[in-house]
């Protein structure tokens, strides 16, 4: 892209892939990543994935496929606006949820649990895996083969992993560094310790604008809330009362609609104008300059911060935690419980895992071919493979 700036990420400037690949003549080496992308299995299979609202409910809920199609049409829409590269921008964000279980959330915490004896479980992680192992469509290579930079994206979104003496950065203080960071294949060191670059932290951002909107959308078609309920929210609560202000007599629905455009507009724009701003600080001249600049450029006003943090406290109380939503949350955990542990003591699984399962020299040889196994599942195929093994199929209701 030639109207690019000087700080962002440049395709003829790629550390490149491990598998080499002939120049294309029509598209960029970001451009053949997003496509690789979009034509892989673990990307079809996003579109039988929670997010929160399990499948079964109907009205059109997120799944995580349109949840990535949001963060995607964001990222890039932001990345343009800041003179970024679109192309990497949209690879990243089209990858970003690879590695998410079935059942969303739930699935995972249940998976990180029955993991924690081998290291535990990380969505980032496991989405590293999909793309440069667990993917086998081609005929020289596992994985996707992707650029050096769409991986660190991927694994680096949300800021790096270790602080400069190798000490566990940001969550992972409290947590730990995630087990299989060490069995990441990429053509050059991803550098835990550094910032990703600017293309990433845009899809990162975007994620965060996407849920909170549609979390609020989808709880208002779930009757879990109404507009009414949001007057006094932070971020939402403005936008609720100018949209009923202005619209006192349009249906419900609209109405929703029109707070829902309101706040992701005015959240990108937010995003848009502070990040140019902290640009402009930063003396940031390249990719390089980015990744050592000690900390994220791509952020919400302190204002819209403090607001955003008070918008998912809301939500976590009002919408995740809400009882409709915790019985099924409880149901998909004791699911994926019960599946790791019949695969562990049975080694009973379909096809090549199978056939990997029984060739495992050891218990965490074995556990890591079954997380790998369950994380790509899809909830029916998950729902499936119980009701096989245990003669038992959960309702979510």
């Amino acid at each position: 892209m030639s109207d690019t700036a000087a700080y962002a990420s440049k395709p003829d400037h790629s550390l490149g892939r491990i598998d080499g690949t002939g120049p294309s003549p029509t598209r960029s080496e970001f451009q053949r990543d997003r496509d690789r992308i979009i034509h892989s299995t673990a990307f079809r299979r996003l579109q039988h994935k929670t997010q929160v609202f399990f499948e079964h409910d109907g009205n059109h809920f997120r799944n995580r496929l349109t949840h990535t199609l949001e963060v995607s049409q964001m990222a890039r829409s932001m990345a343009r606006a800041l003179h970024l590269n679109e192309d990497l921008a949209e690879a990243i964000a089209l990858s970003h949820d690879l590695g998410h279980t079935p059942f969303g959330h739930a699935g995972e915490r249940a998976l990180h649990a029955a993991m924690a004896p081998y290291g535990g479980f990380d969505h980032n992680i496991q989405a590293m895996r999909v793309v440069t192992r667990l993917e086998n469509r081609y005929a020289e290579h596992d994985g996707l083969n992707l650029t050096w930079e769409t991986l660190e994206g991927i694994l680096k979104h949300n800021g790096p992993l270790t602080n400069p003496d190798g000490t566990p950065y940001g969550k992972y203080a409290e947590e730990g560094l995630p087990s299989g960071l060490d069995d990441i294949p990429a053509v050059a060191d991803l550098r835990l310790s550094s910032f990703a670059s600017l293309e990433a932290q845009t899809a990162a951002i975007a994620d965060d604008i996407a849920y909170n909107a549609h979390d609020i959308d989808d709880a208002l078609r779930a009757g879990l809330l109404t507009l009414p309920d949001l007057l006094e929210v932070p971020l939402a609560g403005p936008i609720v009362h100018e949209v009923l202000a202005l619209y006192p007599h349009v249906a419900p629905k609209r109405q929703a609609h029109e707070v829902q455009r309101r706040l992701i507009t005015r959240s990108i724009e937010d995003v848009i104008a502070t990040t140019a701003a902290n640009i402009a600080v930063a003396g940031v001249h390249s990719a390089e300059d980015v990744r050592m600049a000690g900390k994220t450029l791509v952020a919400f006003s302190p204002r819209i911060a403090e607001a955003v943090a008070g918008l998912k406290a809301f939500l976590f109380a009002r919408v995740y935690r809400h009882e409709s939503v915790m019985v099924s949350v409880r149901q998909s955990e004791q699911l994926v419980s019960e599946l790791f542990a019949r695969y562990m003591d049975s080694r009973d699984l379909p096809g090549r895992w199978g056939v990997a399962a029984q060739a495992a020299s050891s218990d965490s040889e074995l556990a890591r071919i079954v997380a790998d196994f369950i994380a790509g599942m899809t909830d029916p195929y998950a729902l499936d493979e119980h009701a096989r093994l245990f003669d038992a199929r959960p309702d979510f209701r």
